[in-house]
């Protein structure tokens, strides 16, 4: 059973006056240990960078830079394909904006967390995720990677001996493979049975996947998204849950470190 594990959640996620998602970032900053920030090319813009990450340093969340492919029009999460050399220096591109936010408020990169189909892209594709990860260490030496268990990235990062931190997918549903169903619409799901979903994990290991099987799963972090509809209620329910069965929610870079 764990008795400590990470929440983080995509922050950030507009652009100008456009807006994806119900909930403020204020509110679920607060609920949270690790956030990840949109960096410009899927979503977000210097503004917003500059409030989100202010958010994070005080409320004393972790922070992630969130990379996507270049397409603001489809969210990232549209394929574009492209050489992975190109897209690590895209990568590059976008810590270094939510890097210079961060030293702007004083508080260091916690991690890195590609999004959408740049993330799935990356599970799949070893040259990628080993062009990431040589160069993450070459400029984000300390920054974690976080990722999909079964994925590429997982394997890469833990031969490299780079810091690397599994994900758990709570508004997402699993196949019996391990990897998350992705849907371009999301219902409004409920948030204690994400809870509960949550719970389960933590303390038995195990998911019940959309075929109806219970397969392992290994995470050290909590995924919720801010686009899911409820993202607020789910991130509570999923704190309150969690906190009121003995788990502690800390920084992702704190469990690693009290694992290791």
């Amino acid at each position: 059973m764990k008795t400590e594990v990470d929440l983080n959640c995509d922050m950030g996620e507009g652009f100008g006056q456009w807006v994806l998602g119900e909930a403020p970032d204020e509110d679920l900053m607060a609920l949270i240990s690790s956030a990840n920030i949109a960096a410009g090319f899927h979503a977000g813009d210097p503004n917003s960078m500059d409030r989100v990450v202010k958010l994070a340093q005080q409320y004393g969340v972790g922070l992630g830079a969130h990379p996507g492919y270049r397409d603001l029009q489809g969210f990232g999460r549209r394929y574009i394909r492209t050489s992975a050399e190109e897209l690590v220096n895209d990568i590059v591109y976008q810590i270094g904006a939510i890097r210079e936010f961060g030293r702007r408020y004083g508080i260091a990169l916690q991690h890195v967390k590609p999004h959408g189909a740049l993330y799935m892209e990356a599970a799949v594709n070893e040259e990628l995720s080993q062009l990431m990860v040589d160069t993450l260490q070459k400029t984000s030496s300390d920054a974690i990677i976080f990722c999909m268990g079964i994925s590429k990235t997982y394997e890469v990062a833990k031969r490299l001996g780079h810091p690397v931190v599994r994900e758990f997918y709570a508004d997402r549903d699993y196949d019996d493979t391990g990897s998350i169903v992705f849907k371009r619409q999301v219902a409004r799901p409920d948030p204690q049975q994400i809870a509960a979903k949550c719970l389960r994990a933590c303390q038995e290991g195990v998911v019940r996947t959309v075929d109806g099987n219970d397969i392992p799963i290994e995470f050290e972090s909590i995924c919720f998204h801010s686009d899911t509809p409820g993202a607020l209620e789910i991130g509570r329910a999923i704190r309150s849950t969690l906190t009121e069965n003995g788990i502690t929610i800390a920084a992702a870079a704190t469990v690693l470190e009290r694992a290791s």
